[in-house]
């Protein structure tokens, strides 16, 4: 006997949240993004000069005691603050309220590719040089990822589903299609979904540095981040947090929010490959990107715009554009295709659901953000990455793809809102 086919709800976003290197508001990122504003510089927070890569994309200005008490600030890592600020600005651009939110029908999941790396350092260093007796009793709170979802439904009541996703670069990615699936299913009605990272430390700067996985244009630090040009020589790591509000498009209707886009589907494959490297080929992302188009009920011919991973390294800029052109064909061409990183660097963590916030941005508005330090063409880079000028264009449809080490591969599909 068939079971009875259930109709799964539509799902929206009604609220976003950014802290960026480039802005610390959806609004100021976006502004910076469409002008081309690169967030990368020299290193401020320690003395880089024994690093062979001394740039990273910081986040600047931010004061996270213009949203909380100093006492509760200094119980949460940087991680924690970036993802409990990024979730106000989102709850509170959505409009929700106490009043119209069931607290049990609400839930978070938030993820994170490294967590509180920042309190991990600084408590070790107090036990060598201290001793067990004087590290932190907040130490554990503030070091595990989990707890930038729990601060936030903490914080706003909220008692549904509630967890981390922890998957490096995709783990924002896998946070925002968890929550769409969760509400999809009609497992809660609103979801407040994102990552957050902040690896701004020696530590984790020494480890991508030994990889070699880092640009090392010391010199030029804001054409460092170059994503598809021949000249790129690695990534820059980047920080902050990006943070949707999804909703059932019911509950959204009923409270009369206003909508900035439509979440239509996902797709999520591994590469079973490398620790590191891609694919060859680009074979996990091309089966990302064609689940996500077949969960959303649509054909590659639909797709105007692609927000690439687009990292500025040899092998995942190679692989990506092979990706596109595997799964679009003769169109792949015709499809601007751009990169976030190139003025914030890589976020890790929070690089999936930032650059989803871009994408939904440009769903919005009609305008494509450049791909920044786009110079000298790369023979295996040959498609329309928007360069270095923004540019005006209907944008009904567009993919957001995002691939963490470990092989993992997501795309998230989001399309202009149709009543």
């Amino acid at each position: 006997m068939s079971r009875p086919v259930v109709p799964l709800n539509r799902v929206v976003v009604t609220g976003m949240g950014a802290i960026t290197p480039v802005g610390n508001s959806v609004k100021e990122f976006w502004n910076n993004l469409k002008d081309g504003v690169s967030g990368i510089g020299r290193v401020t927070r320690f003395d880089p000069s024994q690093f062979t890569s001394q740039i990273v994309g910081e986040v600047k200005g931010f004061d996270v005691t213009k949203y909380m008490e100093k006492k509760e600030a200094r119980r949460m890592d940087l991680v924690q603050q970036y993802a409990v600020v990024s979730a106000q600005e989102a709850f509170d651009n959505s409009g929700l309220s106490s009043d119209s939110l069931e607290p049990e029908r609400a839930g978070v999941v938030v993820g994170s590719g490294i967590g509180g790396i920042e309190t991990f350092e600084k408590q070790h260093a107090i036990l060598l040089s201290q001793g067990p007796g004087r590290v932190s009793p907040f130490f554990i709170p503030m070091m595990i990822i989990d707890l930038c979802a729990g601060l936030i439904s903490m914080r706003f009541n909220l008692k549904g589903p509630n967890y981390a996703t922890v998957s490096a670069c995709a783990s924002g990615a896998h946070a925002v299609a968890d929550g769409f699936k969760i509400i999809q299913r009609g497992e809660a009605e609103v979801m407040i979904t994102g990552g957050s990272e902040a690896t701004i430390t020696p530590t984790a700067l020494a480890g991508f540095c030994s990889a070699r996985a880092l640009s090392t244009r010391n010199d030029e630090p804001h054409k460092a981040s170059r994503p598809f040009d021949k000249e790129r020589d690695g990534f820059v790591m980047g920080e902050g947090a990006g943070i949707l509000i999804l909703e059932s498009l019911e509950h959204a209707q009923r409270r009369g929010a206003k909508i900035s886009a439509e979440v239509v589907g996902v797709g999520q494959t591994a590469d079973a490959y490398h620790i590191t490297a891609p694919a060859p080929g680009g074979e996990g992302a091309i089966s990302a990107m064609r689940l996500a188009l077949q969960d959303a009920r649509l054909g590659p011919d639909s797709v105007d715009y692609v927000n690439s991973h687009g990292t500025s390294t040899e092998l995942n800029d190679a692989n990506e554009t092979q990706a596109i052109k595997a799964v679009f064909g003769e169109r792949a061409k015709q499809i601007p295709v751009n990169s976030t990183k190139s003025m914030i660097g890589h976020l890790l963590g929070a690089a999936g659901s930032v650059e989803l916030v871009a994408t939904i941005k440009s769903v919005e508005e009609g305008i494509l953000h450049p791909t920044v330090n786009y110079e000298f063409p790369d023979p295996d880079c040959d498609l329309d990455y928007v360069p270095n000028q923004m540019r005006k264009a209907e944008v009904d449809v567009a993919i957001s793809n995002s691939f963490g080490f470990g092989g993992h591969n997501i795309c998230v599909a989001v399309r202009r809102f149709v009543p």
